[in-house]
């Protein structure tokens, strides 16, 4: 049954205000009436007269009764409904005219309406388990929505533009984070991942962004506001053993913006950034790469600060591994900074949008992350409310401290 079968981006309509798109696409149909009764009709055609040609020896006329649980997986209740009534009037209209046994012809009937109604309720279940699992999928995609904060970010010293795209599928649902804090101390960003899926790793994502927005306005040096953020994570995970969940980590990156020409930065095993200045692209090189948060107590290191250059017109481009892990069909990773060179002289605005079409289009729009992209550049004249987001592609440098 190809022909008539609907892609769920064309068959779905437009679901009424305030309704979820994927509760709506639950209960679409994927294949149209038109086909369906053509396909419908022809098969009912084809056994009929094979059981005609077969005569008593072989009846053929059972085999209709498939027909029903087959539409229950791809139709509404409304159409796996009609096909359910259509089969059983067949059935009923053949062996009434037939010559086989008056038990025999009851016991057929009786078989095909319980099975044509076992299709029905089956349709009804499967369109009533997915509308459950849409609407607990848009719960946590809208928790990690609301925990995030909106996108731009304007600071005194940092103006953050970036994209961000939670995966949209229960078991895949990641813990990817961002937040932008202006404190007395500069302006504190951070990214991180958390490992795992599901909402266990929001719950964990939700804990790191707590403690960093807390200890990023109270805490004078940045390595401090990592050892607050290892101490949540921490604290997180012993409640979570407690309750039979799974600890985790986060891999993470701080950086610290004091309207200078270095950014200090404190690595917790994340992706180095990308320096993007004058039409160029490069990966700043981190010296200091630490364990993830969480972990702490697995190094006798203590986490240290780093200087990273940021020239006045430079932007450093920051993101999650759902980036550099998208695949195509082939399993080739996606060549991030190959990208980044092409894209090099255009604007700020269009290197983001560039990147998000280009990652649906090499993964095949299959993806199995979240993708978080932050590009931080100087506000110019102390502002950038209206401006597109900061950081063509550039080279970088990196100076340890």
């Amino acid at each position: 049954m190809v022909m008539g079968l609907r892609r769920p981006s064309a068959a779905r309509s437009l679901p009424l205000p305030g309704a979820d798109p994927g509760e709506t696409e639950a209960g679409t149909a994927r294949i149209a009436s038109w086909a369906l009764a053509l396909w419908l009709l022809l098969l009912t055609v084809a056994v009929v007269l094979l059981d005609a040609l077969t005569g008593n020896d072989l009846p053929l006329i059972p085999l209709l009764v498939v027909l029903p649980a087959l539409a229950s997986v791809f139709c509404t209740v409304r159409q796996t409904t009609a096909v359910a009534v259509w089969v059983t009037l067949v059935v009923v209209g053949s062996r009434i005219a037939s010559t086989g046994a008056f038990w025999d012809v009851v016991f057929l009937i009786g078989f095909t309406a319980v099975a044509s109604a076992l299709g029905v309720v089956a349709c009804a279940a499967r369109i009533r388990h997915a509308t459950e699992v849409a609407r607990l999928r848009s719960a946590a995609v809208a928790l990690q929505r609301q925990i995030l904060r909106p996108l731009p970010v304007v600071t005194r010293q940092v103006c953050a533009h970036g994209l961000y795209e939670p995966i949209e599928e229960d078991r895949f649902v990641g813990g990817d984070i961002y937040e932008v804090v202006q404190s007395p101390h500069g302006t504190r960003v951070i990214i991180g991942d958390v490992q795992g899926k599901g909402l266990p790793a929001i719950g964990t994502g939700f804990a790191a962004l707590g403690a960093f927005r807390e200890a990023a306005v109270r805490e004078p040096e940045l390595t401090a506001v990592a050892d607050a953020v290892e101490d949540a994570v921490v604290r997180h995970n012993a409640f979570s053993a407690e309750t039979g969940e799974d600890e985790r980590f986060v891999t993470a990156l701080l950086l610290d913006f004091d309207g200078g020409e270095r950014v200090r930065a404190v690595n917790c095993g994340h992706l180095s950034p990308r320096l993007l200045c004058d039409g160029a692209a490069s990966a700043v090189t981190l010296h200091r790469t630490s364990v993830p948060l969480g972990m702490a107590d697995l190094s006798g290191d203590a986490r240290a600060a780093e200087w990273i250059g940021f020239p006045p017109e430079a932007a450093l481009l920051v993101f999650t591994d759902g980036v550099t892990e998208a695949r195509d069909e082939a399993g080739a990773f996606y060549p991030l900074d190959e990208r980044l060179r092409l894209w090099a002289g255009h604007e700020p605005d269009q290197v983001l949008n560039a990147l998000q079409a280009d990652l649906e289009s090499y993964s095949g729009g299959v993806r199995r992350d979240d993708v978080a992209v932050l590009i931080l550049s100087r506000p110019p004249d102390g502002g950038c409310a209206a401006m597109s987001p900061q950081g063509p592609a550039s080279t970088s440098s990196s100076d340890q401290q």
